[in-house]
């Protein structure tokens, strides 16, 4: 992975600005001040490779191949078979969040007369696509964009489901990315689902007139709402397609893997899936509240009322808000410009979210399902080194605890200043949430990945942030490197570890690694490495250190 340097006026400001974008998070150092937003504030992010270790996906086409049909609840569908593989694209789960169902829970999807063509992906959700990652997908974009994608083998017959949630910081994203085609998986004897669901303030929005309409029921959080209604449709319809519903996998990373934390948490998740993994989810984040405004995190309505009066609707006109314009709703939102001052991202309504997902791990809430966790070697570590001190003071200044002991713990500065930001916003939330996980006495299984192309091995010592994708769903072929066999076995191994889960609740079987069951005594994970496949402990030091660490809310 390279780092992205981009000197740039940025849009709406005059502050020259030098951003290195580093998976789902942005490092600035601008001559206007940035005090009013938390520096790398743990959004459960970017699910996707970064720029440099990626080649542009070309605009998805209708599949060749001989077609299929399938049934589902609402109508036949006409995909493609090629290879071994079924596919069908473009389904709709519920019905288009638009007009009067914009910023409300998704409604059942209509139904269609004859056959449907499922041969190509339906419009991306809303979103401000960066020209610094062109892992994203080509696809034309519109709120009406609540649709799943299904790979399943040519003989599926009670199948295994993996169910892909994406990243992207929940403002970009899509399950039409090529980076997540489900062909190779589903060779492996699975049926792999994406899906897309709302992002940015279409998906992630407060108002007090949206609250009191809401009356009993959960408001604000409508990206989650939808993949609950994906999981929904997946459990009614896999059947059609040859799956198991008894036996769904739910899978994502960084945004997505923060989801999967949070659909543990879920009530109306309980059900939807057997299984979980959770790939640099973190967990720790300090997420705002609904109505109740904090010294340093406002309220998700506060946000969201400074949005409309912004747009030009004041008090409580739901009408005005549902009419603007989806240009207005999206403005500038971005990975590299947030707006804090007008977007919350998820928050705590209490009914839905209710709490991040170390508090609710550690009160004993989650599903008690087998559960496969970790994050990878060096997710942040290709920031500069000049600039990583810098970083690590000012993430300090909005955490309380005994931060001189997490120095002494690393034993150096300059290694604290090396390993933190990493640790703290990944490494260390996935060991704590699977310590509560197996204390609870569900099969846990914790990793740490850290294999790096052979190509890339002389500018990178780890895996960065998002590098392991390409590697579980076995697509090498979006590195933009030559690849080796020693590359191919690695994902070999992955795509094995992952579908072996999927399929029984433990990675394990015969021809490589042991991976141990994760316990706190023990403290034992599996490490992938460029040697192959370990067993091997945590730094148990240091993360044990930031464990008694506390965001300041």
């Amino acid at each position: 992975m390279q780092l992205y340097n981009m000197s740039s006026t940025r849009r709406g400001t005059t502050a020259k600005m030098r951003p290195w974008v580093v998976g789902r998070y942005r490092v600035s150092v601008s001559s206007r001040s940035q005090s009013s937003r938390r520096m790398l504030s743990l959004l459960a992010g970017v699910a996707v490779l970064a720029a440099a270790c990626a080649q542009p996906a070309a605009s998805q086409q209708p599949a060749g191949g001989q077609a299929v049909e399938a049934q589902v609840e609402t109508g036949a569908l006409r995909g493609r078979q090629a290879d071994g593989v079924k596919v069908f694209k473009g389904i709709p789960y519920a019905a288009p969040p638009v007009g009067d169902l914009r910023w409300r829970a998704p409604a059942k999807a209509a139904a269609w007369q004859g056959v449907r063509e499922a041969d190509r992906f339906g419009f991306d959700c809303i979103q401000n696509k960066p020209g610094w990652d062109p892992t994203q997908s080509k696809e034309p974009q519109n709120e009406d964009c609540l649709t799943v994608n299904v790979w399943a083998p040519e003989r599926a017959a009670k199948a295994p489901v993996m169910v892909w949630i994406h990243g992207g910081g929940y403002v970009m994203g899509s399950g039409s990315q090529a980076l997540f085609d489900g062909a190779k998986l589903a060779k492996r004897g699975v049926i792999v689902v994406t899906f897309n669901y709302r992002l940015g303030r279409f998906g992630f929005f407060a108002h007090p007139a949206l609250t009191a309409e809401a009356g009993d029921a959960p408001v604000g959080n409508y990206g989650y709402m939808d993949q609950i209604a994906a999981l929904e449709w997946v459990k009614r319809n896999i059947s059609a397609f040859g799956g198991d519903p008894a036996q769904v996998t739910i899978f994502g990373e960084s945004a997505g893997g923060g989801s999967v934390n949070q659909h543990m948490l879920m009530a109306p998740s309980r059900g939807l899936f057997a299984r979980a993994i959770a790939q640099s989810g973190g967990g720790r984040d300090a997420l705002a509240l609904l109505s109740q405004d904090r010294p340093t995190k406002p309220s998700a309505e506060t946000v969201g009322k400074a949005f409309a009066v912004k747009a030009g609707v004041t008090g409580n006109d739901l009408a005005a808000l549902r009419a603007l314009p989806a240009k207005t709703l999206l403005g500038n939102l971005d990975l590299l410009n947030m707006e804090d001052a007008t977007y919350s991202g998820p928050f705590i309504d209490g009914r839905l979210v209710t709490s991040n997902a170390v508090d609710g791990f550690a009160a004993g809430k989650q599903a008690k399902v087998p559960y496969l966790v970790g994050a990878n070697s060096d997710e942040m570590g290709v920031i500069p080194a000049l600039f990583r001190g810098g970083l690590v003071s000012k993430a300090l200044k909005q955490i309380d605890g005994d931060t001189a002991g997490v120095e002494a713990a690393y034993g150096s500065k300059s290694a604290m200043n090396d390993r933190f930001l990493s640790d703290f916003n990944f490494v260390e939330p996935a060991r704590r949430l699977a310590g509560f996980q197996a204390q609870a006495g569900a099969p846990t299984w914790l990793y740490s990945f850290g294999y790096v192309p052979e190509a890339k091995r002389k500018s990178l010592k780890g895996a960065p942030h998002a590098s392991e994708l390409a590697f579980v769903f076995g697509n090498l072929s979006a590195l933009d490197v030559k690849t080796t066999p020693a590359d191919e076995a690695a994902a070999t191994l992955v795509g094995d570890y992952w579908t072996t889960f999927a399929k029984g609740g433990d990675p394990n079987g015969s021809g490589r690694a042991t991976w141990p069951a994760y316990g706190r005594a023990a403290d034992t994970l599996l490490s992938f490495t460029n040697d192959g496949p370990a067993a091997a402990k945590p730094d148990a030091g240091p993360l044990d250190a930031i464990g008694k660490l506390q965001t300041r809310p």
